[in-house]
């Protein structure tokens, strides 16, 4: 099979991409650093739009970091925050010699013979690769995730690029210490760049949703997937938005299979989707969810999961010492009482529709990003009391809360959060988890 030797992370490439990144992280590195000690006023809203486009055509890492910080309380200011969460869904696609070349290298000079059909333009494009639809001989429709070229040497472009970012930030506001953030950023996005890896997590996920009537995962073609083409049955379904002012009871319907898609394999498998963006799901004809795009996926110690129902029950009954050791459970270290407080806010807002036995929406959204104005009150009382350290277990925790979060309040669902999380969890025991997450990581080699 042929070889594309672009993927090989050189110096060459890696410098090219440092060139055309630092003109977009120079810019806001100036502006924010003029105005912090300065004075001098910039406009935000302005340059947060010029950053993301700059981002959204240079595609790779940067562009799907700017969207996953956007969902991290305060690590980026309100303006920037609001467009990075555009950036995924307006990716501009590479054209059709670029995909020619790319499958001639993954699946030979003869690749097009594989397929009775293959649709020229991509119907997603995103950060790390775009989606063609596809038909095999056999009349099968499916998708084929092609990633760009040279997604190697991006990755370690931009996560150097990403440090400069959190190293301006630190100097203009320390409330958020990020060292831990860029470490579980930077290790996720490498995995991203393995279909092989993915490939594996979506045979996982079918296998650990396959009791979940109302839920649907895409079938892996193994004969036509490489580590950097991924070939899926074809899943059809509407966007969820396009939901947003159908009945209640139906938008019931399809938040509760959006829960359970995300919160069984948590609580029976301590395993995550960590990318729940607009994109990577769609809705059914009978509100049965299709879940997509397992390149980004969380395994976490039984013993965090064990955290995430200790501190529940710590903030349900008050109790200080329980949420003291759920935290440490996450990861935060030497915890003042002060920090263990701000926390607290937080941990309340998160909880908050899961601590009421009644029926209720979500939550509200305030300037278009949910929990802005707690986030806000959040960041305030870190920067009172100096900081605190983030955890790198929390990141992909945090933006899959928010993310559904977020989800939710398109819908308005309006539904007994609290019956619901209770009846998943009322079994729960760590060891039984552990023992479980084991067996089924060796059955699929994970």
């Amino acid at each position: 099979m042929a070889k594309d030797n672009s993927e090989t992370s050189t110096l060459g490439n890696r410098i090219a991409r440092y060139g055309r990144v630092s003109t977009a992280v120079a810019g806001l590195g100036a502006r924010v650093l003029g105005e912090r000690y300065f004075g001098i006023e910039i406009k935000r809203g302005d340059h947060a739009k010029q950053l993301t486009e700059a981002l959204g055509n240079l595609k790779g890492p940067l562009m799907k970091v700017g969207q996953i910080l956007s969902t991290i309380p305060e690590a980026l200011p309100p303006e920037y925050a609001a467009d990075f969460q555009a950036l995924q869904s307006n990716a501009p696609p590479m054209g059709w010699p670029f995909v020619r070349r790319r499958m001639k290298a993954e699946l030979g000079s003869d690749w097009e013979s594989k397929f009775k059909n293959f649709e020229k333009e991509a119907i997603a494009a995103a950060s790390l690769g775009q989606v063609h639809k596809a038909t095999t001989h056999d009349e099968q429709n499916i998708a084929c995730k092609l990633q760009y070229p040279d997604m190697q040497s991006a990755i370690e472009a931009d996560l150097n690029q990403l440090k400069l970012i959190f190293s301006i930030y630190g100097k203009y506001d320390s409330s958020i210490q990020t060292g831990e953030i860029h470490t579980e950023l930077a290790e996720r996005l490498r995995e991203e760049l393995d279909y092989k890896l993915e490939a594996k997590y979506e045979k996982l996920y079918d296998y650990m949703l396959k009791d979940e009537p109302n839920v649907h995962v895409p079938k892996i073609i193994d004969d036509l997937s490489t580590p950097r083409l991924l070939c899926s049955t074809w899943l059809d379904g509407k966007k969820i938005l396009d939901f947003k002012d159908a009945p209640q009871e139906q938008r019931n319907d399809i938040a509760m299979n959006m829960f359970r898609a995300w919160y069984v394999p948590l609580y029976y498998y301590g395993i995550i989707h960590g990318d729940p963006h607009l994109g990577n799901y769609s809705v059914r004809p009978d509100n049965s969810i299709n879940l997509m795009d397992f390149g980004c996926v969380r395994i976490f110690p039984a013993k965090f999961v064990g955290g995430v129902i200790d501190l529940y029950k710590a903030l349900m009954e008050n109790d200080t010492p329980r949420a003291v050791h759920a935290y440490e459970t996450w990861g935060f270290e030497g915890l003042t009482k002060e920090q263990v407080e701000t926390l607290n806010i937080w941990a309340r807002f998160l909880y908050g529709p899961i601590m009421e036995d009644k029926i209720r929406p979500i939550g509200e959204v305030t300037n278009g990003i949910y929990g802005r104005d707690t986030a806000k009150k959040v960041h305030e009382k870190l920067r009172e009391i100096g900081g605190i350290k983030v955890p790198r277990e929390f990141v992909f925790m945090d933006r899959a809360a928010l993310g559904l979060g977020s989800v939710f309040l398109h819908l308005k669902a309006e539904i007994n959060w609290y019956q619901v999380f209770n009846e998943l969890i009322q079994d729960f025991d760590t060891n039984a988890l552990a023992q479980r997450q084991k067996e089924t990581l060796d059955l699929f080699g994970v």
